[in-house]
């Protein structure tokens, strides 16, 4: 089926797909959906009428946006974000090429930068190669190295080299000195410049110098094309750190089966609508976010949360856009489409991320900012010094050295150092369902030696369950027919623990509820009470025979809830927020790390210290109201220790912003995620310890980069100026030094996407 074309008439009209007329009154199959009317081919084109008059407009401009024709996105720098253009280009401030702020849903999008410097090195390449040759052959014995048609040939060859490849350089070189921006492509235009236009002037102009003088045009072909090639690989390289959001963007299918009218039909995504039915069979991708509605299926979400393990999925439970059906077939509801999506929200809290900056990146700015004026002083003092104090002939002497230093010292090492590896982990963060915020997050990560744990929904499930059953088994389906009226938490549990059992439940009469006591009623003839102890009181029921019991449920922080059959006690259930089953585990590998624990909680100190004792948490502050969370944030603090808090609820949120890192639970309230550095996607705590691996994995690379850029540049200028010469006689060629600036700029690349392996 063709994707849907908007059609401004309700007057007969040609099916833009496959030019058959179609009259809405008279298609071969229609559907009202959301307000719209579809109506289907013959051939079972599907094509699209709006009803709204006022939104006619030209069917050649719909056609046109039917076709894919959009208005220019937006591109941004990843290491200025703060600058924004419609389409790409370059970064005036450090030259880079401009990235997409939003990805396309099929993230295969092509990089206009790319091809282009791909098409002006291949081409360089074919006029650079003879260049080269050439002026190699000259220094061979008996080649007329003098020759002035020698001079002619080098200048057709470079001239389209320098001045058609290295175009785009000279163009940044010159919008760095407008924004007064000086950055690497500042040194490549005025080191190509200089070598291309002295060698100019000596063909021109010969009379100009004295005696012969030398010419660079191969010098500065082979520098322009060695730089186009570092900017390809540089590209390349930079394509392959976005390729996390990409795989994420590859996950949501292109169309939905939508269930309507007893008909079913493949639909675009873009159509689908919140409150439609939707049929996902086996194998198959989920489109949107909902819940199961009828069926049951495993269904894997490791490419959102990391969790190798399907999940089954029956009536009523979540599912998530992009995760894969397994072999059953289910309907479900769609509640988020779009950019709703958590899917879509992952994308974009990733794209964020991964365009902010670190604290760290501040040296590195604050360095590059006094890098290139340094630069040129260097060359101009090295072009001095080989003047005055060189052997002859100096000015070709001084003219190598100037330049060498302005091509080996490009700071582009330097500048790329903390964005790639900023870009990366936070791809690789995300492909393991950690989704960082913002990279001052990622950072702080690494420091953190406290972290502060809320108990409901963090360390537990967050919801009550039925998890002990004392006495006659059968209360319990009497209990679950009973508690079907109710709408309390705990009555949600013993329902849920009746079905999980598969108990066929009766029905209902007399319910009622007994305020802070319990609920009674009758059920098969039989007079049901269940609840406390003041609820048996009130009745006149004995609880004697199971108060031993009672006690020991409430300390392993259980609700005791008594169930009573025509006034007699005949069972006893224990209802409590589990522990998830992740949690040992992930305390276990905060331990490691040598990370101090502290469990936070609003519930009593009996029932939290129940918990603390199960998990071995020695620090607990229970009883604690939301406002006071911030406060015991603050307090370990002022102690010195960087804080982490993982919370999922609104009463956490004033706590995890207070926090150094707020750490929020995927399934918890968005109030919790808007006010954390960090969102775990399926609230498992096993990843705030792999947030904390994360951080130190990247911090650590960008030191390395950092130390690689910083050494590099050390001990290549003053090597570039000629250092060496006086001892060894060696005085290092502009063209070796544009491939020592390339290789770094690509090492320093390589060693950030080595993060994509990180162990998590």
């Amino acid at each position: 089926m063709a994707n849907p074309f908007q059609i401004l008439s309700t007057a007969p009209v040609k099916d833009p797909v496959c030019g058959m007329m179609i009259d809405p009154a008279k298609a071969a199959g229609r559907l009202e959906h959301s307000g719209v009317s579809y109506s289907f081919c013959s051939l079972g084109c599907m094509v699209k009428f709006r009803a709204e008059p006022e939104r006619y407009l030209h069917p050649e401009s719909v056609a046109a946006t039917a076709a894919g024709v959009q208005a220019p996105a937006d591109y941004t720098c990843p290491m200025h974000p703060d600058f924004v253009q419609k389409g790409p280009g370059s970064c005036p401030y450090c030259g880079m090429a401009l990235e997409p702020v939003t990805f396309t849903s099929s993230g295969d999008e092509a990089n206009p930068e790319l091809e282009d410097m791909a098409r002006r090195f291949k081409i360089s390449v074919a006029f650079t190669a003879p260049l080269f040759v050439l002026a190699m052959a000259s220094m061979l014995p008996g080649f007329p190295m003098h020759a002035k048609w020698l001079n002619w040939i080098e200048l057709l060859l470079a001239s389209p080299v320098v001045l058609w490849g290295g175009k785009p350089f000279f163009e940044r070189a010159w919008s760095s000195i407008v924004v007064r921006s000086p950055n690497m492509f500042t040194l490549i235009g005025l080191g190509t410049g200089t070598a291309y236009l002295y060698s100019l002037a000596a063909t021109l102009a010969p009379g100009l110098f004295p005696g012969m003088a030398p010419v660079y045009f191969e010098a500065a072909g082979v520098i322009v094309t060695l730089v186009l090639l570092g900017q390809v690989l540089e590209l390349r390289a930079r394509g392959q750190t976005s390729s996390a959001i990409k795989a994420l963007l590859g996950l949501t299918p292109k169309t939905a089966r939508l269930v309507f009218n007893g008909r079913e039909q493949d639909v675009p995504l873009e159509l689908v609508r919140p409150g439609d039915v939707l049929r996902v069979r086996p194998g198959e991708k989920i489109p949107v976010d909902g819940a199961v509605a009828e069926g049951e299926s495993a269904v894997d979400e490791s490419m959102i949360s990391g969790e190798p393990m399907p999940v089954v999925k029956r009536a009523a439970d979540a599912v998530i856009a992009g995760t894969l059906n397994g072999s059953g077939s289910f309907l479900m509801g769609a509640r988020r489409v779009g950019s709703e999506t958590m899917l879509a929200q992952i994308v974009r809290m990733v794209s964020e991320a991964q365009r902010s900056r670190a604290p760290i990146q501040r040296v590195a700015d604050v360095v590059a900012g006094w890098f290139v004026p340094a630069v040129v002083l260097s060359a101009m003092a090295a072009f001095a010094l080989w003047m005055f104090y060189g052997p002859e002939p100096r000015f070709a002497h001084a003219l190598v050295a100037a330049v060498s230093v302005l091509i080996i010292a490009c700071p582009c090492a330097l500048g790329l150092a903390t964005p790639m590896s900023i870009m990366v982990g936070a791809g690789r963060g995300a492909r393991a369902g950690v989704l960082i915020r913002n990279a001052e997050a990622l950072e702080i990560l690494r420091k953190v030696d406290t972290v502060v744990i809320d108990k409901t929904g963090t360390l537990t499930e967050g919801k009550p369950k039925l998890v002990t059953i004392e006495g006659d088994p059968a209360t319990l389906r009497l209990a679950a027919s009973l508690e079907q009226a109710s709408e309390h938490p705990l009555a949600a549990a013993v329902v849920a623990a009746a079905r999980e059992r598969s108990m066929m439940l009766a029905k209902a009469e007399q319910f009622a509820a007994v305020a802070g006591k319990g609920v009674t009623g009758r059920v098969e003839g039989l007079e049901i009470a269940l609840g406390n102890e003041a609820l048996l009181a009130q009745i006149g029921a004995d609880a004697k025979e199971f108060a031993g019991r009672a006690a020991e449920l409430r300390g392993r922080a259980e609700t005791a809830i008594y169930v009573a059959v025509n006034g007699i006690v005949r069972g006893l259930f224990g209802i409590a927020d589990p522990v998830k089953a992740t949690t040992p585990e992930a305390l276990r590998l905060l331990r490691e790390a040598g990370i101090r624990i502290v469990m936070l909680t609003g519930d009593s100190r009996a029932t939290a210290g129940a918990v603390a004792r199960q998990l071995s948490i020695e620090d607990v502050r229970a009883e604690v109201l939301p406002g006071g969370k911030g406060e015991v944030i603050q307090a370990l603090q002022r102690e010195g220790r960087t804080v982490a808090m993982a919370g999922d609820g609104i009463n956490d949120a004033p706590a995890l912003a207070r926090a150094d890192v707020g750490i929020a639970m995927g399934q918890g309230t968005e109030v919790a995620m808007e006010s954390a550095g960090v969102t775990l996607v399926k609230g498992d705590l096993r990843g705030v310890a792999r947030a904390i691996r994360l951080s130190r994995a990247t911090m650590r690379n960008i030191r390395q980069n950092l130390f690689f850029a910083f050494f590099y540049n050390a001990l290549g200028i003053p090597i570039a100026a000629g250092a060496l010469y006086p001892v060894f006689g060696v005085l290092l060629s502009p063209m070796i030094a544009a491939a020592a600036m390339t290789f770094s700029s690509v090492s320093v690349i390589s060693n950030a996407l080595r993060l994509r392996k990180a162990g998590l």
